[in-house]
């Protein structure tokens, strides 16, 4: 594949309690695939080319060759998601928060950067950014 080609990802978490997960998310904004959801599973669309799946424990075991890390107690990964503006990353965690979400750290402003970040409901490690389009180099 050349350097300037596109891959789709698709990024497996496991949950403890997938309706609550699915509440939370859904409250962000987030919409599910349901060809790809049932009891155990469901696919969370991030964009069209990005995708979250989140399995129940049970249903992870089946994919992991490694015993599952307490999001919880441990850094399992940090996710990191763009924003339109600053307001976005705002909103974004803010409403994160009220739905259950825990806060990750302070917002970091770096004039032409901006993020804050999230722990959610399952304690996976969430990061909002903007970054000014101007700043980035083509």
């Amino acid at each position: 594949m050349s350097a300037s080609g596109s891959r789709m990802l698709f990024v497996n978490l496991p949950v403890k309690n997938l309706k609550r997960s699915v509440e939370f998310f859904t409250r962000l904004g987030f919409k599910f695939n349901p060809q790809f959801t049932d009891d155990k599973a469901t696919c969370m669309i991030i964009s069209e080319q990005a995708f979250v799946m989140l399995l129940v424990e049970d249903r992870f075991k089946d994919f992991a060759k490694k015993p599952i890390s307490d999001a919880n107690s441990q850094t399992e990964g940090i996710f990191a998601l763009s924003a339109s503006s600053r307001a976005e990353v705002d909103e974004l965690v803010k409403t994160a928060l009220a739905a259950g979400g825990k806060p990750a750290a302070d917002p970091m402003d770096h004039g032409f950067m901006y993020g804050w970040s999230f722990f959610d409901v399952d304690g996976h490690h969430w990061e909002v950014m903007w970054m000014d389009p101007s700043h980035v180099q083509k």
